[in-house]
């Protein structure tokens, strides 16, 4: 998966949410039977909005350590490092990198029972296929990027955009971009396949074949593409310069453009698409857990919460009801209707080996065709 370009403090501008709207006091006044202590937490910058851990800190006594990461490798390491006793109770994890810390037994299955305020997540991300490896679901989703299409609202429809048939399509030709490597899933999905190729593990003649289908469909498209590109910059400056009226890209880079006032739309069209969630997790022989599970909790007490969130990280909210308590730009650069997301598939990495020794050369047979 290509690396995300976003940058989240010029995404939506202010992060700043009052403290009284970020969580309900009925639910801090069950907390508070807490008898304080600590919960130490690994993520990215603005995943935890300051005015909540104020007010969490406040009303329950828990004092929140945070420490910035900002590559999930080196969590993986650190973390290996620190086991049997980590010094961490809860970590971001993204849903597609699960499988390596569940295998290093560094995660501890989550309890959803205990966190009465799970039910807040919409259900798209919480019981998605990727939530649920052995049996357990493994972390609480949080936020959300994904691929989107793209378009110039002043010369495509959205009508037009609710179909991946249109970036391909005569009427556009020569006016689109896409990263490649990504559009093999997306390809693949569109033909009817499991592009994450989980289906296929047993039968890599099949998938191999899969490949190579996609392979000739982006071989015989690609009079039409402009450009295939690398970064949401590229992405985005095509668009200003009217390069491209079209595109494949990341949720991230075409929410920035709309918050900077340019007419762009995305969505997630019919045929489907792919997207990862960031989640937090408990850490296996977690040294505060009980805080750890106070803490999540409280996180899930309110849209309000998660729409801080998105407001200072530039991520879609995984809560029910955030989309409320944005402006209508932000609604329109970080929420899609639920129809739309019901087409959102989400990465595994179960099978990424195998698809990423078959997706490489065929990314470079269509760069050479």
């Amino acid at each position: 998966m290509t690396k995300l370009i976003l940058n989240r403090r010029r995404f939506l501008g202010t992060a700043s949410i009052t403290g009284a709207a970020l969580a309900s006091p009925a639910y801090l006044r069950r907390a508070m039977a807490q008898s304080g202590g600590e919960v130490n937490i690994w993520t990215y910058n603005d995943f935890v909005p300051e005015a909540f851990r104020e007010q969490f800190e406040s009303e329950t006594g828990i004092k929140v350590n945070v420490r910035l990461v900002d590559d999930q490798g080196k969590q993986f390491n650190l973390l290996a490092a620190e086991q049997p006793n980590p010094t961490v109770d809860i970590m971001t994890v993204a849903g597609h990198r699960f499988l390596q810390f569940i295998q290093s037994d560094l995660l501890a299955p989550l309890d959803t029972d205990r966190l009465s305020n799970w039910s807040n997540i919409n259900p798209t991300f919480s019981e998605s296929d990727w939530s649920t490896i052995n049996g357990n679901k493994w972390g609480v989703p949080i936020l959300s990027g994904m691929e989107v299409l793209s378009y110039n609202t002043e010369v495509v429809s959205e009508e037009e955009a609710m179909t991946w048939d249109t970036l391909f399509s005569q009427e556009y030709a020569n006016q689109t971009a896409y990263i490649i490597q990504d559009m093999f899933s997306i390809i693949m999905l569109k033909m009817g396949y499991d592009g994450n190729m989980v289906e296929y593990m047993d039968d890599p003649e099949k998938a191999a074949a899969i490949v190579e289908e996609a392979k000739n469909f982006l071989i015989e498209k690609k009079p039409l593409v402009r450009k295939y590109y690398d970064s949401g910059a590229e992405f985005q400056q095509m668009m200003v310069n009217q390069d491209i009226v079209l595109g494949h890209s990341w949720n991230g880079p075409a929410a920035a453009l709309i918050n900077d006032g340019f007419p762009l739309g995305m969505t997630i069209p019919r045929e489907g698409s792919y997207g990862f969630v960031y989640t937090f997790n408990i850490a296996n022989n977690a040294p505060n857990s009980e805080n750890a599970y106070t803490f999540l909790d409280a996180l899930l007490a309110s849209p309000e919460i998660g729409a801080a969130m998105t407001k200072a990280s530039g991520f879609i909210s995984t809560y029910k009801g955030a989309s409320e308590y944005l402006t209508d730009l932000e609604r329109k650069s970080t929420v899609f209707p639920d129809e739309q997301l019901a087409n959102l598939q989400f990465f595994r990495a179960e099978a990424n080996e195998m698809k990423y020794s078959l997706v490489d050369p065929a990314v470079e047979a269509v760069k050479a065709a």
